[in-house]
């Protein structure tokens, strides 16, 4: 939610709900599947390798230009590397709070994650946000021309 945010440009508050979601990532160096804000604590602690944060950091990144999302998204790239990998890709997590991996890989892993790891490191030019944009399986469209007019 906080890319989609900043996509719209609502960056403000884009990146509190993004500065939330990373300090939930810090709790144990990968965020858990639901947090109970009010109890502060996690009520389910699985990882299914999801790319929402890395997204977000990506847009935010974009929007900003601030380097705190390259060094964000630094954090996120180390830790989904040191909990996930396996020597035969990459495990979701069945619990935060022990680290335990599961068997299981989804295949946005592939196609959404590390595409969005990829494009946060990338040079800006990579993807030109003017001319194409992303579904929500972080598919390229082209824009149609008389949408890039207006595009920003």
């Amino acid at each position: 939610y906080p890319g989609l945010l900043a996509y719209s440009g609502d960056v403000q508050r884009a990146a509190r709900l993004q500065a939330s979601s990373f300090a939930m990532w810090n709790l144990k160096g990968i965020e858990p599947e639901i947090y109970d804000y009010r109890a502060k604590k996690i009520a389910y602690g699985g990882y299914p390798l999801r790319p929402e944060i890395v997204e977000s950091t990506w847009y935010l990144y974009r929007a900003t230009g601030d380097r705190k999302y390259l060094a964000m998204g630094r954090r996120l790239f180390e830790d989904f590397v040191k909990h996930c990998r396996t020597e035969a890709g990459y495990a979701a997590i069945k619990d935060v709070r022990t680290m335990q991996q599961d068997d299981d890989m989804e295949s946005f892993v592939l196609a959404e994650t590390f595409k969005y790891f990829y494009l946060l490191f990338a040079p800006k030019s990579t993807l030109d946000l003017d001319h194409v944009v992303l579904n929500t399986e972080a598919h390229p469209l082209r824009l149609p021309a008389e949408a890039k007019a207006g595009a920003h």
